[in-house]
C-alpha cells in the first residue's frame, strides 16, 4: 500500500512538471523568470504538501523541476504534454482535491505572470486547465 502510494505521488508531481511545462511553453518559449518562478513556488508551496520521497530520499516535489527541465531541454511540443497531463488527471482524479488544483492553478499563474505578463495561448490554456478541473 505505502509503496503505490508512494509511486502515485511521484507520478503526480512527474505530471506536475509536465503541465507547468505545458503551461511556460504554451507561447513556444520558456524564459529564465518563468523557470525561477517555478523553482520559487516549488520551493515555498509544494514541498509542504505531503511527506512523500522519491526513491532517492528526496522530497517527491523536486520531481516537478526534474521533469520541468528535463523537457525544457528536449523541447517538448506544449500541446502534446499536456494531453498527457491531462490524461494522468483523468485517470486519477482522486489526487487532486480542491486544495491542489488551488495550488496548481496559482502556480501556473505565477508562471504565466512571470515574465511579460499572461500571453493569449498561455490563458488559453490556463483557461483548459480550469475547465478540465470543473468537469
Amino acid at each position: 500500500m505505502m509503496d503505490s502510494k508512494k509511486k502515485l505521488g511521484n507520478e503526480l508531481y512527474q505530471n506536475l512538471g509536465r503541465l507547468f511545462y505545458a503551461v511556460a511553453m504554451a507561447d513556444h518559449s520558456i524564459h529564465a523568470k518563468e523557470m525561477d518562478r517555478l523553482k520559487e513556488v516549488v520551493r515555498d508551496h509544494w514541498l509542504e504538501v505531503d511527506d512523500i520521497e522519491d526513491e532517492y530520499g528526496t522530497d517527491a516535489a523536486f520531481q516537478i523541476e526534474t521533469v520541468f527541465d528535463w523537457l525544457v531541454e528536449y523541447e517538448k511540443d506544449s500541446d502534446e504534454i499536456y494531453e498527457e497531463f491531462e490524461a494522468f488527471y483523468t485517470e486519477h482524479t482522486i489526487l487532486f482535491p480542491d486544495r491542489i488544483k488551488q495550488l496548481i492553478m496559482s502556480t501556473a499563474r505565477a508562471i504565466t505572470s512571470a515574465f511579460a505578463g499572461s500571453n493569449k495561448s498561455e490563458l488559453v490554456l490556463l483557461g483548459r486547465i480550469e475547465l478540465l478541473f470543473r468537469s
